[in-house]
């Protein structure tokens, strides 16, 4: 333990840590930028913000706060000790309907707030894009403003008082009227009235640089609002007194369409008038599927709020018929409203990368002009990007003249980085030539700070410093921002990442084969770090459970990028650390689809543990469930599986096994079928008279060992549906099966993953001769013939042809057997969609056929914490039932009266028998009991519970 970290122990109450993991984990914001902090402190309150600051001073060690880490210029890194806000200081302390303020704490996450806020009419105006993960200290720090700062403004116009710490201790609680100032602050500025009146351009979102201007006696010398924007450079913020605002009853949106987007941003300033609550832009090149928009190359999402739906819909018809489109849509439903914002929000992160898959970064971000000049800006900004051989599609906040865009900026080379400084530069000139700021959302941090002289000029920058020495008079907050800055090209967080390529076992085709390509998709967004999920989302089932960093995607991808560049985590595939971050990862594939720069933490983990565990002794739980076919192939062989369900039911033996074989106490060991599947196929008489199209119905090993039910149930359906079903050949002296490979990969077996799927394709080559599609039942082995067998087999052209065969059973029906009419059930359904069905395969086809037949309602997201091997490994099982806990078992239990309970997924199923009671169903076997009951039945399906045997 270093003395830093030994006095800061004996100093605070909150956590310190100085260990590898978090200084790896704060390394990086969701800028270009990297720093490697000292150690990370935890504050508990106020005083504990001033014990910190205290010993960092005597040491003369800097200070960076930081709350949910999603800065886009740099100014939430930092090389001393970083003070993490979220853990602790992250509460409401108070809410006043009347004076409509709010009382919070730094760590306050924004949706936190809103919702405290919601059910008295109100909410906090500023919205950022990423409201569901970024803090009120943040926001603070930055001045963020969001989607509806046209009508409600930036963060510095909702804030009213301030209570900060000094570097030098002093507690003061900012205002206007000089409130809370330092000493020495009213006479500097009394001492340039003339430069603050006149230096200052007049627009809506001019964030760049000190708002000393706020200080000025005509605007009231609100030491509160000059203190806004300051990036934790002047003072640490622990409590804020800020405004919030009525809430509009009701919203209509209207999604307007526009040639291109210099159209679009042209027409942004003429709805102003009109009194909007958003005027949004975004470009097509953003949108992965335009289906739910109108036509158009760009559009403008307008935002009318109204006391009822008719008046909002009224008010967002005006402006439609205001706009010169080429096309229009108004929707007032919610859930439509909330579908189409998503595409609007994501853009964030779908920017990070142009449409042929080239990596585009931050850095000019948000630079803004004013509104009326914002289309020609647009032309001049497009003929710069030209000029330079660069591309990037603007989005943003057209109707306050801010624009957001990335870049497809080279920060791997020299010159790369050289034309970035370029660009940089002349962007800068362009943008004051045109009136505008630099920043005009997220701060200067040091993507721009150092450019600040061409907007402001050399002396009102040199105020910016006398200001900053009045303040923190010893440089120990965030140095390097804002003034005295880092140069823009340094500390970039590419230049410690190795340049020749990493061996590693998957193809990742989207990255060029390239794993620190793949690693370096995490840009910061966090949206990872979402703590509640709503609709069919997924990601991070992990992070919701435990509320650690590195259990959220974006921190196991800021643990492997240190992995790869060595400075912080020095032992590479090795490295404990980043073995432990990925323990709990259940490797549900919810990051592929919800996170907007598709990261796919599940491959990474399989990747990590096969080179971690590469000639080393694995875990139990790797041998006892990694190989989970073998097994029960063997047991298959020897007909021995009475003897296993029997020896497992006593209890003594069972928790023996467990033990050996690394699994959860907890946990039941699930019981073995009597006959297998194949078993049952091959003992049964074939329907006669004509048959349809052929479909070959994969035998996976939960449907063929555990639940061949569910295979029973399919045939029956598949064969009313009028299909001829097979089963894949096998090779009858080894009895060899097919067999996707998931629990190889779920474990990092990656060789052993290998010979399973290069013998199964083996196996598989006469089906793939007849062109016959595939049927699977279970949705993460349907996942696993999807993606990894093409991305660990890249140079088997059979795994291409394999996966592309691949149908769920609600696609086989969907597509071959399209007029076939299901039996009608007309009752409620309740369960989960299958994480891995939510990620890699889609759920449209399920949602048809259950609306075909009569099942209503929507099933939950979130995943069951099962996740096949993870929930029943040693260790896992709080998490597990954590997440279950989240979202399926409270659906399940609220479900009305004679609700079926779906679950296609085993893992889905055994964790509702074993956490909740209740005997989940296959939807194929749901079907199959309605057909055996006859079409106009309405039947018990059994989904009954355990403890009470009454039937649901």
């Amino acid at each position: 333990m270093t003395d830093l970290e030994a006095e800061l122990r004996a100093a605070v109450r909150g956590e310190v840590r100085f260990d590898t993991t978090a200084r790896a984990l704060t390394t990086m914001d969701a800028s270009n930028y990297r720093r490697v902090p000292l150690g990370v402190v935890a504050p508990r309150d106020a005083d504990d913000v001033a014990a910190a600051l205290d010993v960092c001073r005597e040491r003369g060690v800097p200070v960076v706060a930081r709350g949910g880490g999603t800065s886009i210029a740099g100014q939430a890194t930092g090389t001393g000790v970083v003070l993490d806000f979220t853990r602790h200081m992250n509460r409401v302390l108070a809410l006043d309907p009347g004076a409509r303020t709010a009382v919070v704490q730094p760590g306050l996450v924004l949706d936190r707030l809103q919702e405290a806020a919601a059910p008295h009419g109100l909410r906090f105006g500023p919205d950022p894009s990423t409201h569901s993960r970024c803090t009120l200290g943040g926001m603070i720090g930055n001045n963020s403003c969001g989607s509806h700062s046209v009508a409600w403004g930036t963060t510095a116009d909702n804030v009213r008082e301030l209570a900060v710490v000094t570097a030098r201790g002093r507690r003061l609680r900012l205002g206007p009227g000089w409130a809370g100032a330092p000493e020495g602050l009213r006479t500097l500025v009394e001492g340039e009235l003339a430069r603050l009146r006149t230096g200052f351009p007049e627009l809506p979102r001019r964030i760049s640089g000190y708002a000393l201007d706020a200080l000025l006696p005509e605007r009231g010398a609100d030491v509160a609002r000059s203190f806004c924007g300051s990036e934790g450079t002047l003072g640490v913020l622990t409590e804020a007194v800020v405004r919030l605002v009525e809430a509009p009853r009701a919203r209509a949106l209207a999604v307007l369409g526009y040639a291109d987007e210099s159209a679009a941003a042209q027409a942004a300033a003429g709805l102003l008038p009109y009194r909007p609550l958003t005027v949004e832009g975004m470009a097509a090149d953003l949108v992965p599927s335009p289906a739910v928009l109108p036509r158009g190359g760009a559009w403008l999402f307008v935002e009318a709020g109204g006391e009822s739906e008719a008046e909002a819909r009224a008010r967002a018809e005006v402006i439609r018929r205001a706009a010169d489109v080429v096309d229009a849509l108004v929707v007032t439903d919610p859930g439509g409203q909330r579908a189409l914002w998503r595409v609007r929000e994501d853009a964030s992160g779908t920017a990070t990368r142009m449409p042929d898959g080239t990596e585009a970064w931050p850095g000019w971000e948000d630079c803004a002009v004013p509104p009326a000049r914002l289309g020609a800006y647009l032309r001049d900004f497009r003929a710069l990007l030209a000029a330079h051989g660069l591309r990037g599609t603007p989005y943003g906040h057209f109707g306050d003249g801010c624009i957001h865009v990335r870049i497809d900026f080279d920060l791997l080379t020299g010159k790369g980085v050289a034309r970035f400084r370029a660009f940089s530069e002349e962007l800068a000139d362009l943008v004051v030539a045109h009136g505008g700021s630099l920043s005009g959302e997220h701060g200067d941090g040091q993507a721009r700070a150092e450019l600040l002289p061409r907007m402001y000029g050399a002396q009102t920058v040199a105020l910016f410093e006398r200001a900053k020495a009045v303040w923190d008079p010893d440089d120990l907050l965030n140095p390097g921002m804002l003034v005295r800055p880092h140069p823009l090209d340094a500390n970039l967080r590419f230049a410690p990442l190795p340049r020749r390529p990493v061996d590693v076992a998957f193809g990742y085709p989207a990255d060029g084969g390239d794993f620190p390509a793949a690693v370096r998709r995490c840009v910061g967004v966090a949206k990872c770090r979402t703590t509640t999920v709503g609709g069919p989302s997924v990601m991070c089932p992990s992070f919701r459970a435990t509320g650690e960093e590195e259990h959220s995607t974006r921190g196991r991808a800021r643990l492997l990028h240190e992995m790869l560049a060595g400075e912080v985590i020095t032992d590479g595939w090795r490295s404990i650390e980043v073995r432990d971050a990925l323990d709990l990862c259940l490797s549900c594939k919810g990051c592929r689809s919800d996170c907007p720069v598709g990261v796919d933490m599940a491959t990474y983990k399989a990747e990590f543990l096969h080179h971690h565990y590469a000639g080393r002794r694995r875990p139990a739980a790797h041998h006892s469930m990694g190989r989970l076919p073998q097994w029960l192939r063997a047991v298959d062989r020897t007909r021995t599986a009475p003897l296993v369900n029997a020896l497992a039911g006593i209890r003594p033996l069972a928790r023996l096994g467990k033990r050996l074989g690394g699994i959860a106490a907890e946990r039941e060991i699930p019981r073995l079928a009597a006959q297998t599947f194949s078993r049952w196929w091959g003992g049964r008489r074939r329907p006669a008279g004509a048959r349809g199209a052929e479909v070959v119905l994969w035998p996976d090993t939960f449907t063929e060992h555990l639940t061949p039910s569910v295979g029973r149930a399919a045939v029956r359906v598949l064969e009313a549906a009028g299909l001829d079903v097979t089963l894949p050949p096998a090779l009858p002296r080894r009895r060899s099966r097919v067999c996707c490979g998931l629990t190889y990969v779920s474990t990092g077996q990656l060789d052993r993953a290998r010979t399973v799927m290069r013998r199964t394709l083996d196996l598989m080559t006469p089906v793939l001769e007849s062109g016959a599609p595939v049927v699977v039942l279970e949705p993460s082995c349907a996942a696993a013939l999807r993606t990894d067998l093409p991305e660990l087999l890249s140079d088997d052209p059979r795994a291409q042809r394999l996966a592309s065969r691949v149908l769920t059973f609600a696609e086989c029906l969907d597509r071959l057997a399209p007029d076939w009419i299901p039996p009608r059930l007309d009752r409620p359904a309740v369960g989960q969609t299958h994480c891995h069905q939510h990620a890699v395969l889609g759920d449209g086809p399920d949602r048809r056929l259950r609306a075909a037949a009569g099942l209503t309602g929507d099933l939950s997201g979130g995943c069951c914490g099962l996740a096949g091997d993870f929930g029943f490994a040693r260790g896992h099982y709080a998490v597990s039932a954590a997440c279950a806990e989240e979202q399926l078992l409270p659906a399940v239990r609220e479900a009305p009266e004679g609700a079926v309970v779906l679950a296609d997924g085993f893992s889905c199923r055994t964790q509702l028998e074993q956490l909740g009671g209740v005997r989940g169903r296959h939807l194929a076997e749901v079907l199959a009991q309605a057909l055996a009951d006859g079409a106009d039945a309405r039947p018990a399906l059994g989904e009954g519970r355990r403890d009470s045997g009454r039937t649901r």
